[in-house]
C-alpha cells in the first residue's frame, strides 16, 4: 500500500466521530491500545515510563500532546505545563528533554505571542541546563517554524534544536542552511499527509533523501538526532558514522515510544546513544493516528481494536 493511500486512511479514522469517540473510550484504558505509542495521560505517568527507559540507558524526550491552540489563554497554559514538565524532570532525576509544537504555543493566534512564549521556555529550559526541540507539523507551517527556530538560536539561547521532515522537497536546503548556523536538527521521515507540490509521495525517494540529509548532519551537522525505525537507514547511518570517523558522543538515534524496542535496546547495546519520544496527554487521538497512518499494518491495528475491543 502506498504512503500517501495508508496516511489517508487514518486521516479518514481520526475525522470519523463514531471511531474516535471508541478510540478515546477504549485507547488509554490500563490495557488499551493506544498505550503502545503514548505513556499515558498524566505526567506523571510519562515520567515513569521515561525512568523504564533510563534503566535501559536509554534517553527521552518529553512531549506533551496538543496543538493548534486558538487563544493567548491556551497557549500561556500549554506553556505553564511545560515549565512543570522541565521543574519534574530536574526533580525526578531522569535524563529527558523537552519536545514543543509552535501551534500548541499560540502560532495561530500570532507570531509576537509564539515567539514571546518559546522564548519564556527555552530560558526556564536554560535553569536546568536543559534542551528544547522544536517540532515540526504540516508544511504550511514550515517556514514560520524555521524562522522562529533561527530567531531564537540567533537572539536568544542555543539550548534549541528543530525537526526536519525528509518527505519535504526543501528539506536538504534547510539542512545546509541550518548546519550553517550551528543548529542542532533531528531529522525524521516525516508523518503529514502532504501535496506533491511540496513534499515527495513515493516511500522511495522520502528515504533517498532521508540518506542524503543524514549524511550531511552526520559528516558536518552539530550534534544531530537521526530519527528512524528503518534498519536499513540506521544501517547506512553506521557505515557514514565509520566513513567520516564520527564518535559516538557526536550523534545519537532516536525512536517514538513503543516501535521497535528490541532495536532500540540492541544499539545501546552497541554503544550507541539512544532518545525515545515519550508522548504524553489527554489530546493523544491525532498523534495517535499519524503513527498509524505510517504503516498499514499500523492501521488495521488500530481499527481492529476499535472495532472488535472487548
Amino acid at each position: 500500500m502506498g504512503l500517501n493511500l495508508s496516511r489517508r486512511i487514518m486521516v479518514a479514522v481520526s475525522k470519523n466521530k463514531w471511531m474516535k469517540k471508541q478510540a478515546t473510550r477504549f485507547g488509554m484504558t490500563p490495557k488499551g491500545f493506544a498505550r503502545r505509542f503514548v505513556a499515558g495521560e498524566t505526567l506523571d505517568e510519562a515520567i515513569d515510563a521515561i525512568k523504564k527507559l533510563n534503566e535501559k540507558g536509554i534517553w527521552a524526550t518529553l512531549d506533551i500532546l496538543g496543538e493548534n491552540v486558538t487563544s493567548k489563554e491556551d497557549a500561556e497554559k500549554a506553556r505553564d505545563t511545560i515549565f512543570r514538565m522541565f521543574d519534574t524532570i530536574q526533580k525526578s532525576g531522569v535524563t529527558a528533554n523537552v519536545s514543543v509544537k509552535l501551534t500548541q504555543l499560540g502560532m495561530d493566534v500570532g507570531t509576537d505571542v509564539c515567539t514571546e512564549i518559546i522564548k519564556q521556555i527555552i530560558l526556564h529550559a536554560k535553569n536546568y541546563n536543559n534542551f528544547v526541540r522544536i517540532d515540526m507539523e504540516g508544511s504550511l507551517y514550515t517556514q514560520r517554524t524555521l524562522d522562529s527556530f533561527k530567531y531564537i538560536l540567533q537572539n536568544v539561547s542555543n539550548n534549541i534544536g528543530v525537526v526536519l521532515q525528509a518527505n519535504i522537497l526543501r528539506t536538504e536546503s534547510d539542512v545546509k542552511d541550518i548546519i550553517r548556523l550551528g543548529g542542532r536538527v533531528r531529522l525524521c521521515k516525516g508523518a503529514y499527509l502532504e501535496p506533491k507540490t511540496v513534499a515527495y509521495t513515493k516511500k522511495r525517494l522520502v528515504n533517498e533523501n532521508y540518506l542524503r540529509c543524514a549524511e550531511l548532519l552526520i559528516r558536518e551537522g552539530n550534534y544531530p538526532a537521526i530519527a528512524t525505525h528503518d534498519v536499513n537507514i540506521i544501517t547506512k547511518a553506521k557505515e557514514f558514522v565509520k566513513q567520516y570517523n564520527i564518535t559516538p558522543d557526536k550523534f545519537e538515534f532516536q525512536m517514538l515510544y513503543g516501535i521497535r524496542r528490541d532495536l532500540q535496546e540492541q544499539l545501546v547495546k552497541e554503544g550507541y546513544r539512544v532518545r525515545v519520544y515519550v508522548p504524553f496527554g489527554t489530546e493523544w487521538f491525532p498523534y495517535f493516528t499519524r503513527r498509524l497512518g505510517e504503516r498499514f499494518g499500523n492501521v488495521w491495528f488500530v481499527v481492529k481494536n476499535i472495532l472488535f475491543y472487548k
